[in-house]
Order: C-alpha cells, then sequence, then structure tokens
C-alpha cells in the first residue's frame, strides 16, 4: 500500500489539532496544527515531499512554534499592571488629610501622586485627626481607606 498526503491533508490535520485545543486549553495542541498547516503550504509549494520529510517537517515546526510561544512570544503578555491588586499596592501608602471625618460622612485624603487612579480617596479612621495630618493606609473595605494617624518623632 502507497501512502501519499496531499497538502490538503495536512490543513484538515492542522485544523482538527488547532479545534482540539478548544477542548484542552494547553495552548500546545495548537503549535502543532499551526505545524501542521505550515506543512501543507510547503507541500503545495513542493509537492513531490516524501511522507518521512514531511513528518520530519512538522516535528520540527511543531517543536520550533512551541519553543517560539513559550519561550519568547508568551513571557511579553504578562499582566504587569496592579489590576485586581489593588489591596497590595495601596497598603502602607501615606497621605494627607484633606477633611476629617465626622458621624455623617467619611475623612478625605489626598496622595501625592495618584494610586490606582485617583489622587483623593475616602477614608475612615479611628485616631482623632486634624486636616494636614499625615496617615498611613492599613487596610481596605470597599472603596474606603482604612487609615491610622502617623505618629510625630521629634529627634
Amino acid at each position: 500500500m502507497n501512502l501519499e498526503l496531499l497538502y490538503w491533508h495536512w490543513i484538515v490535520f492542522g485544523i482538527a489539532l488547532m479545534l482540539v485545543e478548544i477542548v484542552l486549553p494547553s495552548f500546545t495542541i495548537l503549535w502543532f496544527g499551526a505545524g501542521a498547516v505550515t506543512v501543507g503550504l510547503v507541500l503545495l509549494v513542493l509537492p513531490g515531499m516524501s511522507i518521512t520529510a514531511q513528518i520530519i517537517l512538522w516535528s520540527a515546526l511543531s517543536l520550533a512554534f512551541t519553543v517560539i510561544w513559550f519561550r519568547f512570544i508568551k513571557p511579553l503578555s504578562v499582566d504587569k499592571t496592579k489590576a485586581g491588586l489593588s489591596r497590595e499596592s495601596i497598603i502602607g501608602e501615606i497621605g494627607l488629610v484633606q477633611q476629617i471625618p465626622n458621624e455623617d460622612r467619611r475623612g478625605r485624603l489626598r496622595f501625592p501622586a495618584p494610586i490606582l487612579g485617583s489622587d483623593e480617596w475616602q477614608f475612615i479612621c479611628e485616631d482623632t485627626l486634624d486636616v494636614g495630618d499625615r496617615v498611613t493606609v492599613f487596610d481596605l473595605s470597599g472603596n474606603t481607606l482604612m487609615v491610622r494617624k502617623n505618629q510625630v518623632t521629634i529627634p
């Protein structure tokens, strides 16, 4: 029996592998599918390629695509923003009291530079404060900061 793989066999096989990626979200099988589609395109240009050469080319391309993705491209797509990390990015920050809290409303403080998109925040504090006091954020409650008054030390 003489097995002959045509270019469209490789393209269909590659697309099938890419569709399998929907079920198995490892993002690895996709590159084997891309390798198969590429072999199909190469076979379209060079129709006399042997089956052994086709399989070797598919293996090499699949390996190369996978290595390129995981080694070089995927690290570039790592999210370096602090989105979703509001608590970690605001704890320990020092702000200046603009409006002291009372029974009816929360206090308002200002940071020297915007934090998470705003330089003014509402806060809650158990200490007695005056306008102009420096406070340190120790926790977050929804969109309201929980702060402590900074202790002034005179050397």
